[in-house]
């Protein structure tokens, strides 16, 4: 295979701003599978430290929590870094310390972290500058992990296809980027995170997929829909209140129960720094 083509960050400071909300409650969470697969083959031990990158609200850093003694959680959206802390304080975790600020501008020592996790959001990032900058931040035997799932906006099944058209319509976007709502283009997709890793040095690059059932209701998938940057309520400003109709009426006229079910195609692309 050829080099990984050089991907800077393709998203604006407030892309997500105005989403927190619906991130924490309506953003499926973590394959449980994959998280304790990933634990496992990254060897943690429970007393190290990790650093969750472009963590949103933290689903990675509070789902991961247990098996740290510290957490690092960064993000450039203040919304979502002040949902982050709210849940953590909801949950009782005070093992984390959150960051407001770009990834490429951490300052982190040598050596640090047993793990570094992005969660849906490496193509957000300069990659060849952060595999760069995390193959030193790791510790020697410690792991770089991006994490991420195929979700609504790039499913098949005919309900996924039906809310994928009035998207396109009420947004005016041909959606072929579209953050973690998007199938793997130029730039993105696990192939391509293993060739960023391994042209950064990593060893033991490999990719590892899970499936899980999930059903929708019609107030979920309006709910996610309003967590992406592609469809959030501050995008379809004036719009939205006519988006949010035209999706129901059209779903539950698909399915009258409004019960939408689809496999979650899970996924992650792990990477150690060697020894």
């Amino acid at each position: 295979m050829g080099r990984a083509e050089q991907v800077k960050p393709n998203f604006p400071r407030d892309a997500f701003a105005g989403t927190a909300d619906y991130y924490v409650r309506y953003r499926v969470p973590y394959s449980g599978r994959l998280l304790r697969d990933l634990v496992d083959r990254a060897g943690i031990t429970g007393a190290g430290r990790l650093l969750d990158l472009a963590c949103g609200p933290g689903r990675l850093a509070l789902a991961l929590a247990s098996s740290f003694q510290e957490i690092w959680a960064v993000d450039l959206e203040p919304e979502m870094v002040e949902a982050g802390r709210r849940q953590a304080a909801l949950r009782g975790v005070e093992k984390i310390k959150w960051i407001e600020g770009r990834g490429e501008d951490l300052d982190a020592p040598p050596a640090s972290f047993e793990l570094v996790a992005i969660g849906e959001a490496f193509h957000r990032l300069d990659q060849q500058l952060m595999a760069t900058q995390i193959l030193r931040w790791l510790k020697p035997g410690g792991h770089l992990a991006t994490l991420g799932c195929y979700s609504i906006l790039s499913g098949r099944e005919p309900w996924q296809q039906l809310v994928l058209g009035i998207v396109r319509s009420s947004t005016g976007q041909e959606l072929k980027e579209c953050g973690s709502a998007g199938r793997p283009t130029t730039g993105r997709g696990p192939e391509h995170d293993e060739r960023v890793l391994r042209d950064a040095g990593f060893a033991e690059v490999a990719s590892y997929p899970f499936v899980e059932p999930h059903e929708w209701t019609v107030d979920a998938i309006l709910g996610y829909l309003y967590s992406t940057s592609v469809c959030s309520k501050r995008v379809l400003g004036s719009e939205a209140e006519s988006f949010e109709a035209r999706l129901k009426a059209a779903l539950l006229a698909h399915d009258a129960a409004g019960i939408f079910r689809e496999n979650i195609q899970w996924g992650y692309t792990i990477g150690s720094k060697p020894h």
